[in-house]
Formats: structure tokens, sequence, C-alpha cells
């Protein structure tokens, strides 16, 4: 605690760890105007950033919103690129200290995690237990509370300065997702729950940072308070294996309590026992003991849009390379399915992209 203290904010605002921040951030996005902008000068933007920060006066900047559909619609919130210099060298000196808490089986956003390991790790679990308790969290970002949030970080962060940075990202996001979120009503609520503030903006390097430590809360009372080996999480979607139906609607009761604690709500109609020889869907793929399979809906939408990229394509809207990559998007995780005749089927009539298929 003592570091924290002396250093932590420290760390954050030193202008090399601004200066690989602003790396991060930039990395993949130097061709857009925003961040070519801020490259010309980066040594005095990043000197602008660092003062404004020591003294105090740094407030994040407005953001612009967008829809996207891929594959369900949500709402994106871009900040201004020299926030996400912030949003990074908040979080590259900070995650460290959350990152040794969290569980092995947390995979979203976290370095050597992934979709492919956390598929490779539930169809191991598939194999060895009869049952699955599959969970989805409702409008979870719209959800998010920020007095919870903040208490979650006030318990690990001891550096006021750090803390404050922290609130101000938080409070940036206040009524972006307005839309986005039907009131739920908790037990303890009084007539002014519904102008508490919430809601992490979709798009935010610390939205999928503090997603994963808020939900570290739920990670540790399930295996630690209720004894869950077979436990796994991706961001909002989570599966427990049991070799007891009984065992598992015990579970969802205990865990529907302890999240109206977080103030958050499952999709109860949707989280049901289940026999795992039926398969179990997770990440877009059904898993089998010995196979996995997509799910139809998944390959209907992007047939979908693939049509949708070569009229792109052959208007001039998009290039080649922008298709291509589109292309190598979806095979990346089709390709963790047994998609092989889908993928020969979908991609033949492309032309030179059948080979991605391969």
């Amino acid at each position: 605690m003592a570091k924290q203290f002396d250093r932590l904010f420290e760390e954050i605002t030193s202008f090399e760890n601004l200066w690989s921040a602003f790396k991060s951030a930039a990395k993949g996005k130097r061709s857009q105007v925003e961040v070519a902008d801020f490259e010309v000068n980066a040594d005095w933007r990043i000197l602008e950033i660092q003062a404004a920060l020591k003294s105090g006066r740094w407030q994040p900047g407005p953001y612009r919103s967008f829809e996207i559909n891929d594959p369900k619609r949500r709402v994106v919130s871009a900040a201004p690129f020299a926030d996400r210099v912030v949003h990074h060298a908040l979080v590259r000196v900070i995650e460290p200290l959350f990152e040794r808490t969290f569980i092995g089986d947390s995979y979203a956003n976290r370095m050597g995690k992934g979709t492919h390991a956390a598929l490779n790790k539930a169809q191991v679990w598939v194999r060895d237990y009869p049952y699955v308790l599959q969970c989805d969290l409702k409008q979870f970002f719209p959800s998010v509370d920020h007095v919870v949030m903040a208490n979650v970080l006030t318990r690990k962060l001891a550096c006021m300065p750090t803390l404050d940075l922290c609130k101000r990202i938080l409070a940036s996001g206040v009524g972006l997702l307005d839309a986005e979120y039907a009131m739920v009503h908790f037990d303890d609520d009084d007539l002014f729950a519904v102008a508490r503030p919430r809601g992490l903006p979709i798009g935010n390097l610390t939205s999928q940072f503090w997603a994963n430590v808020l939900l570290n809360e739920l990670d540790q009372f399930v295996k630690r308070e209720l004894g869950c080996h077979a436990y796994l999480r991706y961001v909002d979607d989570f599966l427990l294996f049991s070799k007891s139906k009984a065992e598992l609607w015990q579970w969802k009761a205990a865990i529907v309590k302890k999240l109206s604690l977080l103030r958050l709500t499952l999709h109860e109609r949707r989280a049901c026992v289940a026999t795992t020889a039926g398969g179990v869907p997770f990440l877009g793929l059904r898993l089998f003991a010995n196979h996995r399979r997509l799910k139809s809906r998944n390959a209907w939408a992007f047939s979908h849009r693939l049509r949708l990229a070569k009229l792109a394509l052959a208007a001039g809207d998009i290039d080649r390379d922008k298709f291509d990559a589109k292309l190598k998007g979806w095979v990346a995780h089709a390709a963790h399915a047994d998609t092989w005749r889908l993928r020969e089927k979908i991609f033949n009539p492309v032309g030179s992209a059948s080979s991605l298929s391969k």
C-alpha cells in the first residue's frame, strides 16, 4: 500500500508510461486522422496530458457513439484519442495489481487467454461432467453501477489521485447507454434509484478491464463460496458444470442473490440446467464431447454480412484488404468448430478469398 501512496500515480503520469500508452493506443490506427494529427506533435501532446493529469485539471472529452451489428446490435462509444492514451496509461499500471487476484478461468481481455482457450477448457468439462448451468448477464455494460464499481476499485487502490482518475473516467460514461438500459429495482432501492449513475462505454479499454474487475467478485464467490471447480467466464457469459442437477439449481439461486449485491441481473429464463450430452452453446459454438458445431444463426448472419461486403467491394466502398480482413476474422472463429464443408460452401464463389477457408 505504501508504494501506491508514493508511486502509483507517479508511474501512471510518467512521460515514459504515457509514451508507451500512446504507442499502444495508436497501434493499427495510424491511418485515422485523429491519431495521425496527435502523432505529428506527439511529444508536445503527451506533455500537455501529463501536466493536466498532475495538476488535477484533466477532464475526459466528449464521446462519439455509433451502432454496430456484429452479430447483435450494440452502441459503441469512442473516446477522443488523447483520452484513449490516458486510458492505456492507467490500465498499464493498475492492471497488474488486479490481474494477480483473477481466477485462471476468466478468459476475456487477458494476456494468454481468449476465446480459443475458453472453448478448449469448456470442452474438457463437457467431457467430464453430465450437467451444465449456462448463464449470461442482462444488459451488462449499460447496467454497471458506478458506486458499486468505485467501491470495488477502492478496496484495491489506496492512491487517491489514481482513484480520482478512475472516477472521472467512470463519470464520463454517464448517460451514454441510458437508452440501452431497462430499469431494474433491487430490494434496497429508494425513490432515487432510477438516478443512480451507471454504464461502462463499450469501446473503452478501461471498460473491458473494469468488467473483469467487477465480475471477479462473482468469480471468487462461485469458486470459493459455492465451491464450483468447473467454472469459467468470458466477459458476461459463464458456465458452471456439475455431476448434480440439484446442485446447479442451488448455485443458480445463490448467484442471483450475489449479483443483486452488485446490482446486476441474470437472463433468468436462459439460465437453465441442461445435459452436456446435447451440446453446450458457448461463444457462438455448440460444444460436444468430441466435436464442435457452429450455431446455425451465426453461419446465416455471416452469409448475410458476406453478401453486403461483396456489394460494398463491387461499389468501391471498401477495398480488397478490408474485404479480406472481414473474411479472415470470421474464418478464425469458424475454424474453432467442425466447419470445413460450410466454409467451402460459403467461400468457393468468392474467388481468391476461398483460400482463406483453408
